[in-house]
């Protein structure tokens, strides 16, 4: 590999080896009819698969019928849903990807508007156009913010129901084949609500202490753990901090990321915030290149877990260099990737890693092959032009235009 390049590297946890360090992050795309995936979801993660990417996830995909954040998200909260999976991870396979899924409750973010309508509590010209509004549920009944639902507070009979919904949805997950699942534990939703302070004031042994507030995230994870197969990793997705003071910080999760690894974690996900209105991923937060690669970087050297960055990663010198000076295992993108699916392959031509492109998909890289070959004749790449030599028929076009002018 040139200059060894580590972003094009292997990756192995367990018994699933990614092809490279390039993934793609859960984003929610809000396209689903009742759970059910739509040929939208087929195109558009199959894009991404063809597009060079390690590894492609899955947007986080409801645990229950409840627990969908909008009406648009999927599911895997009754068996009919697999069949759909099932041929969606077939079909992102084939392009040499590994699939993973991100496994979600809303909690008190339940039952709001798909965000490109709004991303907000639904109205009643939503509630109009079909949208169906619902109760959420939260450790404690508060709400997001003004105007938001109230969700109802869990009762501990309810959280075996939802231990088992977790544990119901994973083995849905195997039998549609991903490789991998996350669970998701960040950005407001009701595992990060039970382990932040804002919105946990629970009384009972699910809430008060960093101990007591961990205590059902971990639940969860050791259920999902007891159902999946043991070859197949597990990772988390956390919000490091929450970005508000009184809130959760970096110190909380590294308490968390040794958790973590003791009940079957693989892998933590870091990202940040999305607690309250005004908490990182939906506010005004200034956001730099990598601003969050130094939480991936510090649970990995503190914790020894392995780490995934996000979070306005571009450029390809930028991840090889994250992933190069140990500060994180994986390179996450979300954005990034809407704008160029084929990111991974461009990224690797960037960083000359490339052989004729040949981990293209056939189709496209036997034409790509010939063309980059007609190219450096006229010393262009297709990363861009070295020098723009103008071929005689053009410019001899171009004069006797100018002199019938």
């Amino acid at each position: 590999m040139p200059g060894g390049i580590k972003l094009f590297s292997e990756f192995s946890l367990r018994s699933v080896t990614l092809k490279n360090r390039v993934v793609i992050s859960p984003m929610g795309t809000y396209s689903a009819e009742n759970g059910n995936l739509q040929p939208f979801h087929h195109t558009h993660y199959a894009s991404f698969a063809m597009g060079g990417a390690g590894l492609v996830m899955i947007e986080q995909t409801s645990i229950t019928r409840r627990g969908r954040v909008t009406n648009g998200d999927p599911g895997l909260w009754q068996d009919s849903h697999i069949a759909g999976m099932r041929q969606l991870v077939s079909h992102m396979k084939s392009y040499g990807a590994k699939a993973g899924i991100q496994l979600n409750h809303g909690g008190r973010k339940s039952s709001m508007q798909r965000a490109f309508r709004g991303n907000g509590p639904l109205t009643d010209a939503d509630l109009a156009s079909g949208e169906e509004r619902w109760t959420p549920m939260a450790p404690s009944a508060l709400s997001l913010g003004e105007g938001w639902l109230t969700p109802e507070a869990i009762t501990l009979g309810e959280l075996d129901g939802l231990r088992q919904a977790w544990a119901s949805a994973a083995r849905r997950a195997v039998l549609a084949g991903f490789d991998l699942i996350e669970i998701h534990m960040a950005h407001g939703y009701l595992l990060q609500n039970f382990l932040s302070p804002l919105a946990n004031q629970r009384e009972d042994d699910y809430g008060g202490s960093l101990e007591n507030r961990m205590r059902f995230p971990l639940e969860v994870v050791r259920a999902v753990r007891a159902v999946v197969p043991q070859s197949m990793p597990l990772f988390a997705r956390i919000s490091a901090t929450d970005w508000i003071e009184g809130g959760w910080t970096i110190e909380d999760s590294l308490v968390l990321a040794r958790a973590l690894s003791e009940a079957g974690i693989d892998l933590v996900d870091c990202s940040s915030g999305g607690n309250l209105r005004s908490g990182a991923t939906n506010s005004s937060l200034g956001r730099g290149p990598g601003y969050q690669v130094p939480f991936a970087e510090r649970i990995r050297a503190e914790t020894g877990t392995p780490t995934a960055a996000v979070g306005m990663i571009r450029t390809p010198e930028f991840a090889e260099r994250i992933v190069q000076d140990g500060r994180a295992d994986l390179i996450c993108l979300g954005r990034q990737a809407l704008f160029d699916p084929f990111w991974a392959h461009h990224a690797a031509e960037a960083l000359g890693v490339n052989d004729g492109f040949s981990e293209w998909t056939p189709q496209y890289g036997w034409w790509l092959n010939k063309w980059s070959r007609a190219l450096a004749a006229n010393g262009e790449t297709p990363m861009g032009s070295e020098v723009f030599p103008e071929p005689a028929a053009v410019a001899a076009g171009r004069r006797s235009r100018s002199s019938r002018a």
